[in-house]
């Protein structure tokens, strides 16, 4: 929808927010190559500014930007071809009238651009981290630097892993569609491993000003529901979109009017999203029903029980804690296992829960994480141990990358401070 106090500049730069991955998606489909397709869609919209500017923003501009990038790249092609005389290497000759949008997504059905993107992007030939890193560059958009700061990895690291996966793709001739129903299983838990990890970094950003990117939680979901109608038989899938669903809800929440971090027994609960929770318990359900519930199905329980705790005093925290324990037996990591120690120490007290955050840390496995001494100075403060619980608050503070966790965090040291001086022996 054209807004009429947009400039041309100002609609180009929301179009390219909104629909560049779309684009990009496309130019990969019709031109085969990560790389062409990169250079054709920022091709397209540099001629946009100028060509809008000079005459008018078509009716169907990501139509336009498609069709530009596609004949810019094979004209581009066609001359290098001509250039070093292999003219037989030259691209085919493009159609008068390249395909529509609407032809596009209807030859697509559900199998849409993103999609096939999305498992090419997870093709098992790739490592799972480059698996990772290629679908937040190319489906969601990320900066390499952005994707680099993730990874806790070196800008320079990142881009190199970058490069070794497109070119993998493009010498080991990986087909850029969905897999056929046979392939399919054994290629769905690495593809929603993604698209959890690219909602986790919508919804809680691991750098800058703010905590929540809504785009990259919408782009999740979506992806997500396209993997539910593509596999309506993997209760995994419709798991994750459960799971997902229920934390969006409450993201709106998740700051306060003034941009302060708010923990989740301090939100308003009547401002959360109420159809979508309806959504995700009822996804919830649907698939505990299916039979063994697995990784998604179980943090989605969690989740569905915060969601129909009418205030934070209602919590089932003796459920919650059962239900990180069944995660725990059947797919146990360190951070599970220091959510199960919260959970813990909300049913038996937070010395019971601090036994088993110590031995987290004494592993070592988590002594980057922010949030493990995040969680280890709110039981120290629990228990009146505010020296203790100021060092790690500290610790925290030195680890978190985002604006609203460090100004919650600073917050937090403050008090402890006070609490330190109101009880120093004089």
């Amino acid at each position: 929808m054209i807004d009429a106090g947009e400039d041309v500049q100002q609609r180009i730069a929301r179009i390219y927010r909104e629909d560049s991955r779309r684009i990009l998606a496309t130019l990969i489909r019709l031109l085969g190559d990560f790389d062409l397709a990169e250079e054709a869609m920022q091709e397209a919209f540099a001629v946009a500014v100028e060509s809008w500017r000079a005459s008018s923003i078509p009716s169907n501009p990501r139509a336009w930007l498609i069709s530009t990038g596609r004949h810019r790249s094979i004209d581009r092609t066609r001359r290098d071809a001509r250039t070093i005389a292999l003219s037989a290497l030259a691209a085919p000759p493009a159609s008068p009238e390249p395909p529509t949008i609407a032809a596009l997504e209807e030859e697509s059905g559900v199998e849409d651009d993103r999609l096939r993107l999305v498992f090419t992007c997870c093709h098992p030939a790739l490592a799972q981290e480059a698996q990772v890193a290629l679908t937040l560059r190319t489906v969601c958009g990320l900066t390499t630097e952005a994707i680099a700061r993730a990874f806790l990895v070196p800008v320079a690291t990142m881009a190199q892993r970058l490069v070794r996966a497109t070119s993998k793709i493009r010498d080991a001739g990986i087909p850029y569609r969905v897999p056929s129903a046979r392939e399919l299983p054994e290629r769905l838990d690495s593809v929603l491993a993604v698209v959890y990890l690219v909602f986790t970094e919508g919804y809680a950003a691991t750098s800058g000003d703010e905590i929540v990117r809504h785009e990259l939680c919408g782009e999740a979901i979506r992806l997500a529901r396209l993997l539910v109608e593509l596999t309506p038989a993997a209760a995994e899938a419709n798991g994750l979109l459960a799971l997902m669903l229920l934390h969006d809800a409450r993201r709106a929440t998740r700051l306060s009017p003034v941009g302060e971090l708010m923990l989740l027994d301090e939100q308003d609960r009547s401002q959360w999203d109420a159809a979508q929770i309806a959504e995700g318990l009822a996804r919830v359900d649907a698939t505990l029903r299916a039979g063994r519930a697995g990784p998604y199905a179980i943090q989605a329980a969690v989740a569905a029980l915060h969601a129909a705790a009418a205030n934070a005093a209602e919590t089932d925290w003796r459920q919650i804690a059962a239900l990180y324990a069944l995660l725990l037996a059947r797919a146990p990591t360190a951070v599970v296992e220091l959510n199960h120690a919260v959970a813990v120490a909300m049913v038996d007290g937070p010395q019971a829960g601090l036994l088993l955050v110590d031995a987290i840390a004494a592993r070592g496995e988590l002594r980057d994480y922010h949030l493990l001494h995040a969680a280890h100075a709110d039981l120290l403060r629990r228990l009146e141990r505010f020296d203790a619980a100021l060092a790690a608050y500290e610790t925290a503070l030195g680890l978190a990358t985002v604006e609203p966790e460090r100004r919650f965090l600073e917050r937090r040291i403050s008090d402890v401070r006070t609490r330190c001086s109101a009880t120093a022996p004089e």
